[in-house]
């Protein structure tokens, strides 16, 4: 497994991949030490990420490996439909999923997302609109939402 370190907007990212493959994505406190140059795939992530970031692009394409169970791989899945600039409660995504009483799950298995970001948890809310819970944080889930918000078209 490979490292990579990513200075986005909202904090360090730390980015594990193997053979082209994100597995992991990590909000960092410590500032990270890099050496080498980039290659092809690297170069991949930061562009698919400055994108993101930067640049007001909807979808990230990189390939992931997120391993879990059945029910969180489902909940993995309904994320990824959730359209940019848009959120999903924890029960709209369990009814989504086939599993309507499963509210509080669909919370856990957001917890333990492997790539957030790549597979926006942050785009997931408490059923009365307010946020809850996010690996990174409240303060980063808050700032991607609205860095999303931002690069919407006006109406």
């Amino acid at each position: 497994m490979e490292k990579l370190y990513y200075q986005s907007p909202v904090g360090l990212l730390g980015i594990s991949y193997c053979e082209n493959t994100v597995h992991r994505v990590e909000f960092l406190d410590a500032p990270a030490v890099t050496a080498g140059d980039d290659g092809a795939f690297e170069k991949l992530v930061r562009e698919e990420l400055d994108g993101y970031f930067f640049h007001g692009s909807k979808s990230i394409y990189l390939d992931t490996a997120c391993e879990g169970t059945a029910f969180s791989e489902k909940v993995w899945s309904a994320l990824r439909d959730i359209p940019y600039g848009q959120t999903a409660s924890y029960s709209e995504i369990a009814r989504r999923i086939g599993s309507p009483l499963a509210a509080r799950a669909v919370g856990s298995a957001c917890r333990r997302n492997p790539v957030p970001i790549l597979i926006p948890c942050h785009r997931v809310i408490g059923g009365d609109g307010c946020l809850a819970g996010y690996a990174g944080g409240l303060k980063i889930k808050e700032a991607l939402l609205e860095l999303e918000k931002s690069q919407m078209p006006s109406e």
